[in-house]
Protein backbone atom coordinates (compact mmCIF):
# COMPACT_ATOMS: atom_id res chain seq x y z
CA UNK A 1 0.00 0.00 0.00
CA UNK A 2 1.04 3.58 -1.12
CA UNK A 3 2.93 5.14 2.56
CA UNK A 4 1.99 8.86 3.73
CA UNK A 5 5.15 11.04 3.17
CA UNK A 6 5.82 13.79 5.72
CA UNK A 7 3.94 17.06 4.99
CA UNK A 8 0.50 14.52 5.28
CA UNK A 9 -1.70 15.95 8.21
CA UNK A 10 -2.26 12.13 9.11
CA UNK A 11 1.25 11.75 10.56
CA UNK A 12 0.94 14.67 13.02
CA UNK A 13 -2.44 13.75 14.00
CA UNK A 14 -2.93 11.43 17.38
CA UNK A 15 -4.59 8.19 16.52
CA UNK A 16 -7.54 7.09 18.10
CA UNK A 17 -7.35 3.73 20.22
CA UNK A 18 -8.82 0.76 19.24
CA UNK A 19 -11.99 -0.73 19.97
CA UNK A 20 -12.73 -3.16 17.35
CA UNK A 21 -10.44 -6.58 17.44
CA UNK A 22 -12.37 -7.93 14.27
CA UNK A 23 -11.48 -8.99 10.69
CA UNK A 24 -11.00 -5.03 9.67
CA UNK A 25 -7.93 -5.03 12.35
CA UNK A 26 -6.74 -8.32 11.08
CA UNK A 27 -6.55 -7.08 7.88
CA UNK A 28 -5.13 -3.75 8.19
CA UNK A 29 -2.18 -5.46 10.33
CA UNK A 30 -1.98 -7.63 7.06
CA UNK A 31 -1.72 -5.14 5.08
CA UNK A 32 0.63 -3.17 7.65
CA UNK A 33 2.97 -6.46 7.66
CA UNK A 34 2.96 -6.53 3.56
CA UNK A 35 3.91 -2.85 3.34
CA UNK A 36 6.43 -3.35 5.75
CA UNK A 37 8.50 -6.08 3.92
CA UNK A 38 7.61 -4.70 0.44
CA UNK A 39 9.59 -1.48 1.91
CA UNK A 40 12.44 -3.26 3.78
CA UNK A 41 11.62 -1.40 7.18
CA UNK A 42 11.66 -2.17 10.63
CA UNK A 43 8.51 -0.33 11.46
CA UNK A 44 5.41 0.62 10.34
CA UNK A 45 2.08 2.63 12.00
CA UNK A 46 -1.11 2.59 10.83
CA UNK A 47 -1.23 6.61 10.41
CA UNK A 48 1.33 6.21 7.79
CA UNK A 49 -0.94 4.30 5.23
CA UNK A 50 -3.36 7.38 6.32
CA UNK A 51 -5.18 5.00 8.99
CA UNK A 52 -6.08 6.81 12.27
CA UNK A 53 -5.62 3.74 14.40
CA UNK A 54 -3.28 2.69 17.43
CA UNK A 55 -1.71 -0.24 15.35
CA UNK A 56 2.47 -0.58 14.26
CA UNK A 57 3.87 -3.63 13.01
CA UNK A 58 7.50 -4.20 13.23
CA UNK A 59 10.44 -6.57 12.41
CA UNK A 60 13.82 -6.87 13.85
CA UNK A 61 16.49 -9.81 13.96
CA UNK A 62 15.55 -9.98 17.43
CA UNK A 63 11.59 -10.18 16.94
CA UNK A 64 8.61 -9.33 15.17
CA UNK A 65 4.86 -8.90 15.32
CA UNK A 66 2.71 -6.19 16.12
CA UNK A 67 1.11 -3.92 18.88
CA UNK A 68 -2.35 -2.49 19.32
CA UNK A 69 -3.16 0.37 21.42
CA UNK A 70 0.70 0.53 22.70
CA UNK A 71 1.69 1.64 26.17
CA UNK A 72 5.77 2.07 26.91
CA UNK A 73 7.35 1.91 30.09
CA UNK A 74 11.15 2.59 30.41
CA UNK A 75 13.40 0.20 33.12
CA UNK A 76 16.10 2.48 33.27
CA UNK A 77 17.96 6.21 32.49
CA UNK A 78 20.33 4.41 29.64
CA UNK A 79 20.10 6.54 26.44
CA UNK A 80 21.42 5.82 22.48
CA UNK A 81 21.92 8.19 20.23
CA UNK A 82 22.37 7.30 16.83
CA UNK A 83 20.56 7.03 13.21
CA UNK A 84 17.17 7.00 12.45
CA UNK A 85 14.84 7.05 9.23
CA UNK A 86 11.32 6.58 8.53
CA UNK A 87 9.50 4.90 5.71
CA UNK A 88 7.71 8.80 5.44
CA UNK A 89 10.66 10.18 4.40
CA UNK A 90 12.25 7.89 2.24
CA UNK A 91 15.81 7.70 1.93
CA UNK A 92 16.44 10.24 4.84
CA UNK A 93 18.32 9.09 8.38
CA UNK A 94 19.35 11.23 11.24
CA UNK A 95 21.02 11.18 14.53
CA UNK A 96 18.04 11.01 16.66
CA UNK A 97 18.29 10.15 20.96
CA UNK A 98 16.47 7.65 22.27
CA UNK A 99 16.11 5.10 25.11
CA UNK A 100 17.99 1.98 25.09
CA UNK A 101 15.07 0.14 26.62
CA UNK A 102 11.89 -0.65 26.29
CA UNK A 103 8.69 -2.25 27.79
CA UNK A 104 5.62 -2.17 25.26
CA UNK A 105 2.53 -3.28 26.24
CA UNK A 106 -0.63 -3.88 24.29
CA UNK A 107 -2.27 -6.07 22.25
CA UNK A 108 -2.53 -8.30 19.32
CA UNK A 109 -5.28 -8.01 16.62
CA UNK A 110 -7.31 -10.93 18.41
CA UNK A 111 -7.35 -8.30 21.85
CA UNK A 112 -4.95 -10.66 24.02
CA UNK A 113 -2.36 -8.80 26.22
CA UNK A 114 0.97 -8.28 24.77
CA UNK A 115 4.24 -7.17 26.24
CA UNK A 116 7.35 -6.88 23.92
CA UNK A 117 10.64 -6.08 25.79
CA UNK A 118 13.37 -4.40 23.56
CA UNK A 119 16.91 -3.40 23.53
CA UNK A 120 18.88 -1.15 21.06
CA UNK A 121 17.48 -1.02 17.49
CA UNK A 122 14.14 -2.86 18.53
CA UNK A 123 13.80 -0.02 21.44
CA UNK A 124 14.14 2.75 18.77
CA UNK A 125 11.66 1.08 16.54
CA UNK A 126 8.89 0.33 19.15
CA UNK A 127 9.29 4.01 20.30
CA UNK A 128 9.56 5.39 16.79
CA UNK A 129 6.45 3.31 16.01
CA UNK A 130 4.61 4.59 19.16
CA UNK A 131 5.76 8.38 18.67
CA UNK A 132 3.65 7.82 15.18
CA UNK A 133 0.42 7.12 17.29
CA UNK A 134 0.82 9.82 19.17
CA UNK A 135 1.09 12.50 16.08
CA UNK A 136 4.88 12.85 16.96
CA UNK A 137 8.04 12.57 14.38
CA UNK A 138 11.25 11.48 15.13
CA UNK A 139 12.38 15.09 14.06
CA UNK A 140 10.03 16.20 16.81
CA UNK A 141 12.24 14.33 18.95
CA UNK A 142 15.73 16.08 17.77
CA UNK A 143 18.35 19.49 19.28
CA UNK A 144 17.43 22.16 16.91
CA UNK A 145 20.26 21.98 15.42
CA UNK A 146 19.90 18.45 13.95
CA UNK A 147 16.37 19.52 13.25
CA UNK A 148 17.28 22.54 11.56
CA UNK A 149 19.83 19.98 8.75
CA UNK A 150 17.17 17.89 8.59
CA UNK A 151 14.42 19.91 7.42
CA UNK A 152 17.11 20.86 4.83
CA UNK A 153 17.82 17.51 3.73
CA UNK A 154 13.72 16.39 3.47
CA UNK A 155 13.59 20.36 1.44
CA UNK A 156 16.17 18.84 -1.03
CA UNK A 157 14.68 15.15 -1.15
CA UNK A 158 13.16 14.57 -4.48
CA UNK A 159 9.94 13.02 -3.18
CA UNK A 160 8.99 16.23 -1.25
CA UNK A 161 6.50 18.46 -2.03
CA UNK A 162 4.82 20.27 0.87
CA UNK A 163 5.91 22.63 3.12
CA UNK A 164 7.27 21.02 6.31
CA UNK A 165 5.22 21.21 9.55
CA UNK A 166 7.05 20.32 12.68
CA UNK A 167 6.37 21.00 16.13
CA UNK A 168 8.48 21.28 19.25
CA UNK A 169 8.85 17.96 21.23
CA UNK A 170 6.65 17.12 23.81
CA UNK A 171 9.75 16.44 25.82
CA UNK A 172 10.95 19.97 26.55
CA UNK A 173 13.11 22.11 23.62
CA UNK A 174 16.38 20.13 24.06
CA UNK A 175 14.56 16.56 22.69
CA UNK A 176 13.64 13.86 24.60
CA UNK A 177 15.11 13.51 28.18
CA UNK A 178 16.03 17.48 28.94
Amino acid sequence: MPIRLFGDPVLTTPAAEVVDFDARLRRLVKDLDETLVDQRGSGLAAPQLGVGLRVFVFRDEDASGHLVNPVLRFPDEEEQDGPEGCLSMPGLYFDTRRRRNVVAKGYDMHGRPLQVVGRGHLARCLQHETDHLDGVLFLDRMDATRRKAALRAIREAPWFATPPRVKLSPHGPAGLFR
